[in-house]
């Protein structure tokens, strides 16, 4: 067992290992928690009455959480001393036991570290966010039909521009770095023009790697192949179109991943059409379903016509046998959208959509925004996931005039938890406090934050009172 300078491990439990990135967890797995900044002290309690009863409801006495309290933050420099926000008691305890959770951290002023989340992130090499959106009834939204969108978001997190790798616009380093970009390795591009960083620039890299990409876009695939029907759909969310080498480059890896690794359980879109028109009409041709595939086929140049031709010949010889015949209608869809438009898509046609895996910044906005349709982040949980460690994680900021009054809304942190309980196999306790936090708000025992916006106004409860009304009602 590891050595902790100001901790002690709980004397019961024993320790989740990883195997090919997937927990072995037996019944009584020590998890260390966070309780988080500001409301935490509020949030925490909450949760972890939340998930205990939900675990022996629904296993007895047979399994167990045997909870670890570790710290980050204000409270770890309250124990540890000035800027040691992120002490090495915790991080050794991250990683000796695997799977932890936290509440709301504050930002460091001073200190060296950026974020305590994204250093969480970087340390542990937890590569995957993964940010689940679905509407419970009766949660306020400003949306008419908020019940149609029901999507994972999958956000890459280690590489893009969260990285980190930038330069003031005065410092000598990075003007050293534009002068060589501009004298010497734009013109030498040949395809960049006369274009030149200005003077006074800020730099920043934006490094995207097909490691990092496909290693992402595999977890994406393998969680839709635990799901059904239509939600077996993984779109890749990029900016593609003006970002071919970095954003562009995650779609392709992305597509290069399904039709290889994945291929006897893959279909992607353009294959789809191909595959449907066969089975539309069995007498097509190929040229007529290239046609069919492709807009403005008749007006393309010969070259790029043999090519779209070329194309679906090579699907029906490779795939038609095997994915044919609405084979693939069972299979995990891939497609892409571009960044934009998905923005304008998770409203106006949310339902054609299910699991969006995409970089970094992308996938920060667009969290953000498919939590908005659904609630806001008092109802978005997040987990960050890698091969040898998972966080669970509130998805909102610290809120501390609020904390200490048991006011705020504990529904990211348990439904964080929800998440956790389903990382671990245990689906049985998950199932209960789903059902538990979806009849709750649908007989309006809210907290404030859900309370004030609902039509008429309703009386709210407090944080723990929630918490019991989620327990009441599994």
């Amino acid at each position: 067992m590891s050595q902790f300078e100001k901790l002690a491990p709980p004397s019961q439990g024993e320790v989740i290992q990883f195997m090919n990135g997937r927990p072995i967890v037996p019944n009584n797995p020590i998890i260390p928690f966070i309780r988080g900044d500001g409301t935490g002290v509020d949030i925490w309690p909450a949760t972890q009455h939340v998930l205990d009863s939900a675990v022996k409801k629904a296993y007895g006495k047979d399994r167990q959480l045997e909870w670890f309290k570790i710290y980050a933050g204000d409270e770890a420099c309250d124990l540890y001393g000035t800027y040691q926000y992120l002490p090495k008691d915790t991080l050794e305890a991250i990683r000796t036991f695997g799977v932890a959770i936290k509440g709301p951290l504050t930002t460091p002023v001073g200190g060296g570290i950026r974020s305590l989340n994204v250093a969480l992130r970087q340390i542990f090499d937890l590569y995957s966010c993964v940010r689940p959106c679905r509407y419970y009834k009766g949660t306020p939204s400003p949306h008419k039909r908020p019940q149609d969108l029901d999507v994972i978001v999958y956000r890459e997190n280690t590489e893009d521009i969260y990285m980190g790798i930038e330069w003031e616009a005065n410092d000598p380093t990075g003007s050293k770095l534009r002068d060589y970009l501009n004298k010497e390795a734009i013109p030498a591009n040949g395809k960049l023009g006369d274009r030149q960083i200005p003077e006074y620039s800020g730099i920043g890299i934006k490094p995207v790697s097909k490691e990092g990409s496909q290693r992402h876009i595999r977890k994406a695939i393998r969680h839709a192949l635990n799901l059904k029907n239509n939600k077996r759909h993984v779109t890749l969310v990029h900016k593609g179109n003006i970002m071919k080498f970095t954003e562009g480059a995650f779609r392709d890896w992305g597509y290069e991943l399904a039709t290889t690794e994945f291929r006897d359980v893959c279909i992607t879109e353009r294959e789809s059409w191909i595959l449907d028109n066969i089975n539309k009409n069995p007498e097509i041709d190929v040229r007529e379903n290239a046609q069919m595939i492709e807009p403005g086929y008749d007006s393309l140049t010969p070259e790029k016509q043999n090519l779209i031709y070329k194309e679906v010949e090579a699907v029906i010889n490779k795939i038609g046998s095997t994915h044919g015949n609405n084979n693939w209608k069972n299979m995990v869809l891939i497609d892409d959208r571009i960044a934009d438009s998905i923005f304008q898509q998770i409203q106006t046609r949310p339902q054609e959509y299910s699991i969006l895996a995409t970089l970094n910044l992308n996938g920060d906005y667009i969290s953000d925004a498919a939590a908005a349709i659904v609630g806001g982040l008092g109802m978005a949980p997040g987990a960050n996931i890698g091969d040898n460690a998972a966080i669970f994680e509130a998805t909102h900021g610290t809120a501390p005039k609020h904390a200490g009054l048991d006011k705020i809304n504990p529904g990211s942190v348990i439904l964080s938890g929800v998440m956790m309980l389903e990382f671990l196999g245990w689906k049985e306790a998950a199932d209960l406090i789903t059902n538990g936090i979806s009849r709750a708000i649908a007989e309006q025992k809210v907290t404030y934050d859900l309370a004030r916006l609902m039509e008429p106004a309703v009386e709210p409860l407090s944080c723990s009172g929630f918490a019991q009304a989620i327990i009441d009602r599994f």
